[in-house]
């Protein structure tokens, strides 16, 4: 469409200016696009099945980098030599010896990961509807990131480590713990321990309980929770302290991103919203 023209006394013609609305609707439409809104059951079940999906495709195809990740991991271990924490296989042992103890830790790493994070959405969607998208956003994008790391910094878990003397408890004790170890090895890839996410995901989860949730003894689980992962994650040998860093690095990247959507932490926007026709204003941009 072409710009509408006027003739000046002078016989000149020039563009008259546009219609206020017209010019502000690109910001208006990136306004609602980025406020709060009630999320779509079905909408949301297929975007966490799609992406879940992806993202194990994705970490999966990445190559098996044997050497490249096994070097890293003697790289990261004497890192941790360096910086005096080198203390998993202390901790490795420790646990190992006590058999109902790394049994349990065992079905812990397999199971709690997926059942924890999956509840604490389910939770977001049912009483905080407002803050669901944007939380969302932010443990979707801690997992998208992490792939990057998985590709360019392939890391072996310290039980795969050579030389070490880690215990692979799965293997010891018989029990279903790792995708990584025993029969279901080949279905996971073996070299991408570096983040973790086990602690991306089981921190994300800690902090929107502890910011979120009402009783008292909910919040101090919420706490407790990543801290727990953190001990199993390195009891069962499939994780370095770094590792852990890793996570926590990428959660940050996570809740910037939602920060910089959203103009909010998730956590401070409000609780509900009007329903899909509709949309929460964004709090004021400073």
């Amino acid at each position: 469409m072409g710009e509408t023209t006027v003739t000046t006394l002078e016989g000149r013609e020039q563009a008259a200016p546009q219609p206020v609305a017209e010019e502000n609707a690109g910001k208006i439409f990136l306004r609602r696009l980025r406020a709060p809104r009630r999320p779509r059951f079905w909408f949301e079940i297929l975007l966490i099945a799609v992406s879940y999906w992806t993202y194990s495709l994705i970490r999966n195809a990445v190559p098996e980098q044997k050497h490249e990740a096994l070097r890293n991991t003697d790289w990261i271990w004497q890192a941790e030599h360096h910086l005096g924490i080198a203390v998993e296989e202390s901790v490795n042992h420790a646990v190992n010896s006590v058999t109902w103890l790394i049994i349990g830790m065992n079905y812990y790493y397999a199971t709690l990961h997926f059942v924890v994070t999956l509840g604490v959405l389910v939770w977001l969607y049912r009483s905080h509807p407002g803050r669901y998208a944007a939380t969302r956003l932010a443990l979707f994008a801690t997992t998208a990131v992490a792939l990057v790391g998985y590709y360019f910094f392939p890391l072996a878990p310290p039980r795969l480590m050579s030389g070490g003397d880690f215990v692979d408890t799965v293997l010891v004790h018989q029990t279903w713990g790792s995708m990584a170890s025993g029969d279901l090895k080949h279905m996971s890839n073996q070299y991408a321990a570096m983040p973790s996410m086990h602690i991306g995901w089981s921190l994300w989860c800690g902090l929107t309980i502890f910011a979120l949730a009402s009783a008292p003894w909910a919040r101090i689980l919420g706490l407790l929770y990543p801290t727990a992962t953190l001990l199993v994650i390195v009891a069962t040998a499939n994780h370095f302290w770094l590792d852990a860093v890793g996570g926590m690095l990428c959660l940050a990247f996570g809740f910037s991103v939602a920060r910089v959507w959203y103009g909010s932490l998730p956590y401070a926007l409000p609780r509900r919203v009007p329903g899909t026709g509709g949309a929460a204003l964004l709090p004021a941009q400073a």
